[in-house]
């Protein structure tokens, strides 16, 4: 069974963060179900959301919040799936808050955590984790990784010619 991500945030004002998430998976053709749930407002859907999902065919769940940032830990606590939290920058302290809400999680409920407003980090981290059991998808992530390398390296090579012009490359 090909397995989907789940993608939850906290508010709807957290899409546009979340959009480079999206915009990844689909870039990899890799399923997802995008939802807003809320830690403190719906806390109850937020646990059957998260008890059930292996079973609704999730593999993975990343949960974007600001502020507070409970969610990703109230997700995890319910579930054994990777969950992969998304610090979402707010006012006031730019998002630290979240980040710290987000990555302190005690012994035995991870949350792997991305830097803040890191959704396109995240839905790769998704990503590599299907791969793990997935051979196309991780075959798509080597091949996304070594594109991605081979463009620094041109780069390099482009500077290094206007620069380096006593060194051979």
């Amino acid at each position: 069974m090909e397995r989907k991500v789940g993608i939850i945030m906290g508010s709807d004002s957290d899409l546009p963060v979340v959009q480079k998430a999206i915009d990844v998976l689909s870039s990899y053709g890799v399923p997802f179900e995008v939802h807003v749930l809320s830690a403190h407002r719906t806390p109850e859907e937020v646990k059957v959301f998260a008890s059930t999902a292996r079973e609704k065919g999730f593999g993975v769940i990343i949960a974007a919040a600001g502020m507070s940032a409970h969610l990703a830990g109230a997700v995890a606590a319910n579930t054994t799936l990777p969950v992969i939290g998304v610090p979402i920058k707010s006012a006031g302290l730019g998002g630290l808050d979240a980040l710290l809400s987000t990555v302190q999680m005690p012994s035995g409920v991870p949350v792997a955590t991305v830097a803040i407003d890191g959704a396109a980090n995240a839905a790769t981290l998704a990503i590599e984790i299907l791969g793990v059991s997935d051979d196309k998808l991780y075959r798509k992530a080597e091949d996304v990784r070594l594109k991605s390398a081979q463009k620094v390296l041109e780069k390099n090579a482009e500077i290094g010619r206007k620069f380096n012009t006593d060194i051979k490359l």
